[in-house]
């Protein structure tokens, strides 16, 4: 007869036939081979595990570092004056000529106040513009007869070239002055000068106040009003104005004029007198040079300034005819002239 188990010994749970066949049935697969669900009983799919990831621990953080600055970058006055792009000009030198171009403007601005109120001024009282030149004291019997005052009349632009030929037409007078005293010493030692030197006194009545007027003040009118008529009447007249001062630097004899050749004639004669000639005759030639450009100088202003011959023949014809004693005397020539074609008739 068999030996019965003890039934109070240890028994293992796991060792139970139906343990082990349902943990065979529902034992895992390999993670290399592929699992079907069908396959080894009806129970579910295993509880899908996923593989622990690993992760690199990050290291602790930090500030970022801050950059190191040179030290021109800490003086920002610096760098905007060292930084210039191209032909960009510093602050200093767009301050400094913004400064002049306010001041220019300025001073056009304040010419131009003072012109306009000379202008008002002289258009509510026309009395006030009285006639200064030539300056002649108080008690002489002969009054000024013109009215000269360059500041006043003449535009900025053309003030120095005004100006320049004023002192020229004075540089011509005392030349003319000092060539009647060269004149007057070489008529001393030499009795055959008598006619140079009456010519001389002649030229000093007559050139200097006809080059006043017929060349000088045609000047000063066509620059104050920018007309036409008197640019062409200045450039006419001074045009033989400097053929004269050629003559008078050459120095004919016998013609009055103390120049190169009269002053070589009078070395001959007595050398003090000569010397003194020869210092005339440099003032003859730095009066004709100095004519020549202000001729040419002039000319380039008057084509700056838009006038013309046409305007110069509308400024004389309105000229005319705004003259009553040139209105009324060509009125009555085409009276009498009708009158007289209605007789023949």
């Amino acid at each position: 007869m068999a030996a019965q188990p003890d039934r109070g010994a240890d028994i293992n749970p796991f060792e139970d036939p139906a343990v082990l066949e349902h943990s065979m049935e529902h034992q895992q697969p390999a993670m290399n081979q592929p699992y079907n669900p069908f396959e080894g009983g009806r129970g579910p799919p295993p509880v899908y595990q996923a593989a622990p990831i690993m992760t690199t621990p990050l290291p602790p953080s930090q500030p970022p570092e801050r950059p190191t600055l040179p030290s021109a970058s800490l003086n920002p006055r610096s760098t905007n004056e060292q930084r210039t792009y191209g032909t960009q000009k510093p602050a200093t030198v767009l301050t400094a000529d913004l400064l002049r171009q306010q001041e220019e403007l300025e001073k056009k601005a304040a010419e131009l106040d003072r012109k306009e109120r000379e202008l008002q001024n002289a258009a509510i009282s026309p009395s006030t513009t009285v006639n200064n030149w030539p300056p002649l004291p108080s008690f002489c019997p002969i009054k000024p007869c013109f009215y000269h005052d360059i500041r006043t009349d003449i535009p900025h632009d053309f003030q120095k070239t005004v100006s320049v030929m004023y002192y020229l037409w004075m540089l011509s007078s005392v030349v003319l002055f000092l060539n009647l005293l060269g004149s007057l010493a070489w008529f001393t030692v030499n009795v055959d000068a008598g006619t140079h030197f009456g010519l001389s006194i002649l030229w000093l009545i007559m050139f200097t106040p006809c080059s006043f007027v017929c060349w000088y003040r045609p000047l000063y009118k066509a620059f104050r009003a920018d007309s036409s008529f008197n640019f062409f009447s200045f450039f006419f007249v001074f045009f033989v104005q400097d053929i004269m001062f050629v003559l008078e630097t050459v120095g004919i004899p016998g013609w009055g004029f103390c120049g190169w050749i009269s002053s070589l004639t009078a070395l001959k004669s007595n050398v003090g007198v000569a010397v003194i000639m020869l210092m005339v005759s440099v003032l003859f030639t730095a009066s004709a040079v100095l004519g020549v450009i202000m001729l040419k100088r002039v000319h380039s202003l008057y084509r700056r300034t838009g006038a013309s011959f046409q305007k110069a023949q509308e400024e004389l014809a309105a000229g005319v005819m705004s003259n009553p004693t040139m209105r009324n005397a060509a009125g009555a020539a085409a009276g009498s002239a009708a009158q007289t074609a209605f007789q023949r008739n």
